[in-house]
């Protein structure tokens, strides 16, 4: 089988740049990239920059693009934003996915719907197995009736990327279908559902497992989503696998691997701009554990309270997770001792794509340097795509 790529909601391109690492058969056929409410689009500028534009509709809003219009390919991939699946109105009364909500997710099952593509690859935040937290499941029980409707076999996993090896202590939910006609759901066919999560699916051959708990097991329907928008909640684990509508979940435990310590990756001669002047109060209460009473709109009281982070950070651990606001005076932006000045200063752009698993100036292509970090935030670990995509490259030797 050809390995072409559709990419959507690409970013600055994690998904083609980590499974161009595994194989340079990969072959992107064409790719989705638009930031709404924004003028000028960046993410899309930096990954044309890269390889190359492919036509006038890359660069618009997805819901917009003809499906039909999208070329042939045989994996669909994207690391689409969580956001609220629920039906807007009875599948009676709505016209396809018109009715829905949730736009993003409803744009993915149509491009599989009218392209029939016979293998996905998607990348969400692990919340998504909970969300939303009034109903938990939902969303994610939502997904997997569309997938189940469209003839796909699905796994997932949740993955933490430094228990894998890489720089950062990120963890994502990576969901993979395969679509009941494939060579690749016909020879998993014998297996029962914790064979295929513990030795013979696609995630136990990428992030391989040392034990699992029991497992759950329940069903999902295409025709019961309003039902499932209405009702339904479910706990799913940290692993699981759904063939014909039949799920199966259960909390995994990976064979660890040592993870990249922050250290490794620091540059040298960093420029003064990077070191932090002032505020160090403002770092400290921000960075500090606290518990401090606040009010509802509704006028309930209650206390919040948040635990301490490390400031500055342990330079031989992993790092946290990179989130869009990195650099910023905020709690979560990554604030280190420099070992050549012994100053504390925040992550230069260049050190946060190395902790990403890109290649170092990746996303200096014109940019402002918030914007940078914002794109490391929203980005994928480059070498757990590759990782996925040896294992992607045995499957499709064999279809």
């Amino acid at each position: 089988m050809e390995k072409t790529i559709c990419e959507l909601f690409a970013g600055v391109g994690g998904f083609r740049l980590g499974l161009e690492k595994s194989s340079k058969d990969w072959r992107t056929v064409w790719f989705s990239q638009w930031e709404p409410g924004r003028t000028n689009q960046w993410a899309h500028g930096c990954y044309v920059g890269h390889w190359g534009d492919i036509d006038e509709n890359t660069g618009m809003d997805i819901a917009k693009v003809d499906k039909k219009t999208i070329p042939d390919h045989n994996l669909l991939v994207g690391g689409f934003p969580c956001q609220d699946y629920s039906v807007a109105k009875p599948l009676s009364e709505s016209e396809g996915i018109s009715g829905k909500k949730g736009v993003l997710w409803w744009q993915i099952a149509e491009t599989m719907r009218e392209k029939k593509t016979p293998f996905v690859l998607l990348e969400n935040v692990d919340r998504l197995l909970k969300s939303p937290a009034s109903q938990r499941g939902r969303d994610f029980g939502i997904m997997l009736a569309c997938f189940a409707e469209l003839g796909y076999n699905v796994e997932w996993r949740v993955v933490n990327a430094a228990e894998y090896g890489a720089t950062q202590r990120r963890r994502r939910v990576f969901i993979f279908a395969a679509h009941s006609t494939t060579n690749y759901s016909a020879g998993r066919a014998n297996f029962t559902a914790i064979e295929i999560m513990e030795r013979h699916g696609f995630f136990a051959r990428a992030f391989p497992i040392s034990q699992y708990a029991p497992p759950q097991y329940s069903s999902v329907k295409y025709t019961d989503i309003p039902l499932i928008s209405e009702s339904f909640t479910y706990n799913f684990k940290n692993a699981g696998y759904m063939k014909n509508g039949r799920l199966a979940t259960t909390d995994v435990t990976p064979v660890f691997e040592e993870a990249t310590a922050l250290k490794s990756i620091l540059q040298r001669n960093v420029p003064d701009k990077y070191y932090i002047r002032g505020n160090l109060e403002k770092w400290e209460y921000l960075k500090g554990a606290k518990r401090v009473e606040r009010e509802h709109k509704n006028g309930h009281k209650y206390m919040f309270s948040e635990g301490a982070i490390a400031f500055p950070e342990d330079l031989d651990m992993p790092a946290r997770t990179i989130l869009t606001s990195e650099a910023s005076l905020n709690r979560s932006t990554h604030v280190i001792e420099d070992p050549e000045t012994g100053k504390l200063r925040l992550l230069t752009p260049v050190e946060t794509e190395r902790i990403q698993g890109f290649d170092d100036e990746w996303t200096n292509s014109g940019m402002p340097e918030k914007f940078r970090y914002f794109c490391m935030g929203n980005a994928l670990v480059v070498p757990m795509i590759s990782r996925m995509g040896k294992v992607l490259n045995e499957i499709f030797e064999v279809e």
